[in-house]
């Protein structure tokens, strides 16, 4: 006889549970549905005791847990970083997202009914009327997002074939994965088909037009000739069909790709607001062995959940300049490398080697951690926050540690370390830019500034840069503010140096920058170079030798846009057609957008943006110690992005100007317009020499109008 949970009234609006299972079927899956349970419990605590064996994080990540929860349930709830870039893969995302939740939901709803209110308590269900049509409809309507969500995804990875989603960790994990998935959907309006249609005979099943697929189903199951009795005893099939699968996906959730719908959050609540513009430091107590990740017991819990949490999405990848350029980096495979070696070494799979090191014989090879740029890019992309600017700073030491270095980046480390500046000149020729101005530039150390200046070493020392140094400086001038530099106290900034791993000479720079800061009476600390600005800004501010705060720290750009209105500019001066391209640790490090691009409109130029632009911006190539390395690249970055200008913008190659605020940039760019051959194509300006121009035609025009 048929087992019904709630009635066996065939009047009755409602469903019966376990229809043609029987008592014997019901108990073996309450049996089969607690080993699912347990398998699943033991997988999850094996996974965390993972984490745990990892070293502890530099900072404290379960901080204010409540808050994080929250802000993280914001994040995964909303999608928010999968529209990211993506409007086809957030929708894709949400719909299966939301769909899987719904489907758990119900499913868990369904089962405080059957097993806690009615058998338990005693109580009579509220799975019956109103209710119960409410919730078919949900549960339909939800349901058939989910599969068409899992459909988008099959169609992207089979039939588009998208590049991002292949790669050398691509198994036949990823394929049981979304095949499960989709099996899940579409079995459970099968399964809910084939009752309403074998329950027809027996009771009024019109209600059931409610849950509108199931009744799809329904309608073509009778169309093609399927009868009442056959639905019914085909039913079990179908229905242990379905079960065996759900309860078999619960089971192996925590040992396959699944198991990232728990990492994922998990990842999402213990992140780091700030990853990636500030960077772990040394302790004072550790060795040179103990500097960096040499061994997979060097990496902390939170970068093992890291790589646990990696969804082989390949958004890092496709956004990576290192790999857009045939340099030897994919983000996703450095983490995903990381995490296979991790698991065969526990499973006896592989013998224990270096994380790092140059040559074949190590897990990650020394040129593939050179090769990245430290833009940021794969963990702006990335939609589980992974943070991997920090764990590749860490291989870097490591190397560094190791005396595996690059051979350039030593020299100029040298030169750091001798001369306190990246290009080994004697530090009394810090200030030389300043003489041909026909003012003289205050000296902070002597009197009280507003601005206290930190100028940087390639706009001190780069002749081209020099240029753009003196054009800061008049627009200063110009403006009537109080500043002043350091002169020859100002040494380099570090902040590549500490992405390189040399930690070490980044701490000393440290030291002494925030010395000669501190013997001065200022205000604020306005940069010309954005890596200054975010070091001086979110890192220096983390020793104790530093006694400024990040709120006390601009960019140039975040100064001047409040100066150059008081300059009595009409908007009109210039009639440049140009882009603008956003810095990399301007912009995406530090969400600085808008200063710049008001400074270029104020002067009357039509500005084009570029179709990559603000935190969609493709890095110039000199970030993390890349400016000072030779590597073999087609195309290299910055001839690529200044193809973009001239054939991807709007007006094309109408563009007159090519714009910058960042003096690595300013020195990327003026190679890439010699070795693409853009010279007479178009020109590299700073936004202050833009301006400084700007004020000069106001002047001739003032001057002619006289």
């Amino acid at each position: 006889m048929a087992t019904f949970v709630l009635a066996q009234a065939g009047s009755e609006v409602t469903r019966p549970t376990f229809w043609k299972i029987g008592h014997f079927g019901e108990a073996i899956f309450y049996y089969l549905a607690a080993v699912a349970i347990a398998i699943f419990a033991l997988g999850v605590y094996e996974r965390f005791s993972t984490y745990a064996e990892g070293t502890d994080s530099w900072f404290d990540r379960l901080d204010n847990l409540s808050s994080r929860i929250v802000s993280a349930t914001k994040i995964v709830f909303s999608n928010q970083k999968q529209f990211n870039r993506d409007l086809y893969g957030g929708l894709m995302h949400a719909f299966v997202f939301w769909g899987f939740l719904t489907l758990l939901i119900g499913t868990t709803i369904l089962a405080i009914d059957m097993d806690i209110w009615t058998k338990a308590l005693g109580q009579d269900s509220f799975f019956v009327g109103s209710f119960y049509l409410a919730y078919s409809l949900v549960m339909d309507a939800m349901g058939l997002l989910f599969v068409v969500g899992v459909g988008m995804a099959l169609y992207r990875r089979y039939w588009v074939q998208e590049s991002r989603l292949w790669g050398k960790h691509t198994s036949t994990e990823d394929d049981l994965f979304i095949w499960t998935l989709f099996l899940l959907g579409v079995g459970g309006y099968v399964t809910e088909g084939v009752r309403i249609l074998g329950t027809s005979a027996t009771r009024d099943v019109s209600f059931e037009t409610v849950s509108f697929v199931g009744w799809f189903v329904y309608d073509v199951l009778e169309i093609a000739g399927v009868t009442p009795e056959m639905a019914a005893a085909a039913y079990p099939v179908v229905w242990w069909s379905h079960a065996l699968l759900a309860l078999a996906f619960v089971a192996a959730i925590p040992y396959a790709k699944p198991f990232h719908m728990i990492s994922s959050f998990a990842n999402v609540v213990t992140r780091d607001e700030k990853a990636g513009k500030r960077l772990p430091g040394v302790p004072d107590d550790a060795s040179p062995e103990e500097i960096g990740h040499g061994s997979i017991e060097d990496f902390s819990w939170k970068e093992l959940l890291d790589h646990d949490a990696c969804t082989k999405c390949g958004r890092c990848s496709s956004v990576c300049p290192a790999k857009a350029s045939g340099r030897p980096l994919d983000p996703r495979d450095v983490i995903l490398d990381l995490k296979q070696y991790r698991e065969d070494l526990e499973a006896g799979r592989t013998e224990e080697k270096d994380i790092i090191a140059d040559g074949g014989a190590s897990v990650i090879n020394s040129e593939t951690m050179e090769s990245c740029m430290s833009c940021m890019a794969c963990m702006d992309a990335c939609p589980v926050e992974i943070e991997h600017v920090e764990q590749f700073t860490q291989m870097n030491r490591r190397l560094t540690e190791s005396g595996q270095m690059d051979a350039n980046v030593q020299d100029t480390m040298m030169n750091v370390f001798q001369n306190g500046n990246t290009f080994g000149e004697p530090q009394r020729k810090r200030p030389d830019w300043a003489d041909e101005l026909d003012f003289e530039i205050p000296d902070a150390r002597e009197e009280s500034v507003e601005y206290l200046w930190y100028v940087g070493d390639y706009p001190s020392f780069d002749e081209r840069n020099r240029k753009v140094a003196r054009s800061l400086a008049t627009i200063l001038e110009e403006s009537g503010v109080e500043y002043g530099i350091l002169y020859d106290d100002e040494q380099a900034d570090g902040n590549d140096v500490r992405r390189v791993g040399e930690e070490g000479l980044y701490e000393m720079l440290v030291e002494d920058n925030a010395e000669a800061i501190q013997n001065c009476d200022y205000d604020k600390i306005v940069c010309t170079d954005p890596h200054s600005y975010n070091t001086f800004k979110n890192e220096y501010p983390e020793f104790e030798e530093c006694s400024w705060t990040e709120d006390d720290v601009f960019h140039y750009t975040q100064v001047v846009e409040d100066l150059f209105r008081d300059l009595g500019l009409t908007g009109s001066e210039l009639d440049y057609t140009v882009t603008y391209h956003d810095p990399c640790h301007l912009g995406r490090y530090n969400d600085e957008y808008e200063a710049p691009r008001e400074i270029v409109k104020a002067t009357g130029c039509e500005l084009d943006e570029m179709p990559r632009n603000r935190e969609d911006s493709f890095c110039c190539g000199g970030g993390g110690g890349g400016l000072w390395m030779d590597f073999e690249e087609d195309p290299k970055p910055s001839e690529e992005r200044l193809r973009e200008a001239l054939n991807d913008t709007d007006t094309g190659s109408r563009v007159e100007k090519f714009v910058v605020a960042c003096p690595m940039c300013m020195t990327m760019y003026e190679d890439g317009r010699k070795t693409g051959g853009y010279e007479d194509d178009i020109e590299i300006v700073d936004v202050s020499e833009l301006l400084v121009e700007a004020i000069g035609e106001k002047e001739r025009v003032k001057v002619a109008a006289e």
